[in-house]
């Protein structure tokens, strides 16, 4: 059990809950990797075209973060995470009919509103509902770990169920999984008790004013910038860089689904140390220097290719601590409790902003040099500047905790 035997049944339930919900979310964003090949001969998907559909949802987080964190602070982020769901559930079904790629691409964007509506919240939902200081610290730590984990699961079993029910029989079983975790959702988190007194929603002018003018968001923000621009420019070429290394298709598969998915880790230990009162500053520390010295040496071109891809593991699984710390103190750093999901809302938007930027810039950075020796280098040159980051949030987090 990951979190402690003697929180209140009620807010271990919220929080397995919540976690349930994050990762039935990922699948979606999981299940495309893996249907690329099938999508390419069925509906005639060019290779820059499957790119737009990978981006789509990074595009909708770089768009609408802040605004759906404003929403879900002013209306509630369970209520919010519901219409996500079903939003997700209505994407999918609709994009298992599509008959032309402009349709799927439609229903892809739709998937990334659903997505950011879904999985946005939850942090707030965790501290509204979750009382006890050391579960909620654990909870949200498993909480960073929700995409690692459903994005493994899709990598592992998304080609054999397309193989049994096809592309859009997959598309439409995820569809039934948003629903079913929109009844969990529903049953086992019930509606908040609202005080007549408080019953009127606030205005979000100055809720967004509050939360850009404080140090926190931005803080959190720029160290998950930092993060996972340079996390999914390593994972997500780790594919291309094997079968150019001669590495076969299921040998691929296996190799990338496991390197993502040990991220888990350094989720789950970063919410179990801070629960037991390590700083967040050090906790970043540790995970951006690990991130640095991997990625240098996974790409050298010089060392064991099993060496390169124990470091890559090291990247990845270290490297965890980060998103792991970053959600558990930004619902500390937030100005006030009216502005957590604003926050995070934040945190996401520049999130999706380094997924957007960062593997194009690698990209770019091996195409120009003829090689990948040289992105270690540049990741390495992000986790610089978030040894600098996390020197600041650990100053910020002993403001608020004093």
């Amino acid at each position: 059990m990951p979190f402690e035997d003697n929180a209140s049944a009620l807010s271990k339930r919220v929080a397995w809950v919540v976690l349930a919900v994050g990762v039935s979310s990922a699948l979606h964003i999981g299940k495309l990797p893996v249907a690329i090949p099938v999508l390419r001969d069925a509906l005639g998907v060019s290779l820059v075209e499957a790119g737009f559909l990978l981006s789509m949802v990074q595009f909708a987080g770089m768009a609408l973060g802040l605004l759906v964190g404003l929403g879900a602070d002013r209306f509630g982020p369970r209520r919010v995470m519901q219409i996500g769901l079903l939003v997700l559930a209505a994407a999918s079904a609709l994009g298992a009919d599509a008959q032309a790629v402009q349709w799927l691409l439609a229903s892809r964007a739709l998937e990334g509103v659903g997505f950011l509506l879904s999985v946005l919240p939850a942090p707030a939902l965790l501290r509204q509902r979750v009382a006890h200081p050391p579960t909620l610290s654990k909870a949200l730590g498993w909480w960073g770990a929700y995409m690692p984990f459903g994005t493994a699961i899709a990598l592992l079993g998304g080609a054999a169920l397309i193989g049994v029910v096809g592309w859009r029989g997959t598309w439409q079983v995820l569809a039934g999984v948003s629903l079913l975790a929109w009844a969990v959702l529903t049953w086992a988190v019930p509606p908040p008790r609202v005080s007549h007194a408080h019953a009127m929603p606030a205005p979000l002018g100055p809720r967004l004013r509050r939360t850009l003018a404080a140090p926190g968001p931005w803080l959190v923000a720029l160290g998950f910038f930092l993060y996972s621009g340079q996390w999914l420019a390593v994972i997500g070429f780790l594919p291309t860089v094997y079968q150019q290394a001669g590495y076969i298709g299921g040998e691929v598969a296996v190799l990338t689904a496991l390197a993502a998915a040990v991220n888990i880790i350094g989720n789950v230990m970063a919410g179990r140390l801070l629960a037991k009162g390590v700083g967040p500053g050090r906790l970043m520390s540790v995970g951006y220097g690990v991130m640095g010295m991997g990625a240098v040496l996974a790409f050298a071109g010089d060392v064991p290719p099993m060496v390169a891809y124990l470091a890559v593991l090291l990247f990845s699984a270290v490297g965890g601590l980060i998103p792991g710390t970053l959600f558990g103190v930004s619902v500390r750093l937030a100005p006030d409790d009216d502005t957590v999901s604003t926050t995070v809302g934040w945190m996401q938007q520049l999130s999706a902003l380094g997924q957007f930027i960062g593997p194009p810039a690698v990209a770019w950075l091996a195409s120009s040099v003829g090689n990948w020796h040289w992105t270690g280098i540049a990741t390495g040159a992000c986790s610089l500047l978030g040894l600098w980051v996390a020197a600041r949030v650990q100053g910020a987090w002993v403001g608020v905790t004093q």
